[in-house]
């Protein structure tokens, strides 16, 4: 776990790097498609099989959601600091557990809400509203972690009839293609060390998702989530090694709440899960 967060750390602070000379749809569209080359073998070891379902508007509806997010979140990567998109991604889990409830019907009790609550109150002491000026890129990171909270929910519903591996590569086969539809609008031809950079967003960006999902295998959601928040870490020295960026204190304090905040959450959905029936479930991508 430790390691993906130093692949996700850095392939953000790539992005933003080359964000400064291509557009970040551009970005995702290689990300995506260099991504795809990295699982190439899994498709050559499965075949076709993982490819049947029942549900295909449903995988299409999934990777939909996740374009847009990542759209949004290479966006806000492109002119927000790195610590600050870092701290506000951690909300992902209390969008989530308010989509689950609506959605879903799951029923939260009261430590889940208290630590929804939690995780707001440190959302607030970031974006500071009233105090500070709301930028677009926070805003945009807000909408990308919601989004991605919707690809979750999307997930459950689609891994009670089909295998992770399906999920997957549903996921991969359909992302690639549809980032090039956007990209395409500000096309411009990378150089060659541009495609470099590309590659290594691409390829850094899959094995850190890879290692990610290899250690929630490994070891229980409780232990190795915690690890999560190194993230923060290492995007705040990337950031002011590269960019000049300095992470105010009231990043530091509303990032540490809303990470306690969405690690508890996590936590509970991890006793609830080991109580039901096995079910076979997908982790969406990290950007």
């Amino acid at each position: 776990m430790l390691i993906s967060t130093v692949a996700f750390a850095a392939m953000h602070a790539a992005v933003r790097h080359l964000s400064g000379e291509l557009h970040p749809f551009e970005i995702a569209f290689f990300r995506n498609a260099f991504g795809l080359l990295v699982l190439a073998p899994w498709f050559l070891r499965y075949g076709l099989a993982p490819l049947r379902t029942g549900r295909l508007p449903l995988h299409g509806l999934r990777a939909g959601l996740n374009i847009i997010a990542m759209l949004a979140f290479f966006y806000a990567l492109s002119i927000t600091p790195l610590a600050r998109v870092t701290s506000l991604s951690f909300t992902v889990p209390i969008f989530a557990t308010l989509l689950a409830m609506v959605v879903l019907g799951e029923v939260v009790r009261l430590r889940r809400w208290v630590a929804m609550f939690c995780g707001f109150v440190g959302t607030l002491i970031i974006l500071r509203p009233g105090l500070a000026e709301l930028d677009q890129g926070s805003l945009l990171v807000l909408l990308s972690a919601a989004l991605w909270a919707c690809t979750l929910i999307v997930i459950k519903v689609l891994s009670r009839t089909d295998s992770s591996i399906t999920i997957t590569c549903y996921m991969v086969v359909f992302m690639a293609p549809l980032s090039l539809v956007p990209a395409l609008w500000v096309w411009q031809w990378p150089t060659g060390q541009q495609l470099l950079w590309l590659v290594a967003i691409g390829v850094v960006g899959t094995l850190g998702q890879l290692i990610m999902t290899q250690a929630l295998k490994e070891a229980e959601t409780s232990v190795v989530m915690p690890f999560d928040f190194f993230k923060m870490i290492w995007a705040s020295m990337l950031g002011f090694l590269f960019f000049a960026e300095v992470p105010t204190v009231f990043i530091w304090i509303g990032a540490g709440i809303i990470f306690v905040s969405t690690s508890y959450i996590a936590y509970r959905e991890h006793k609830v899960t080991r109580a039901r029936p096995p079910q076979s479930v997908a982790r969406p991508p990290e950007h």
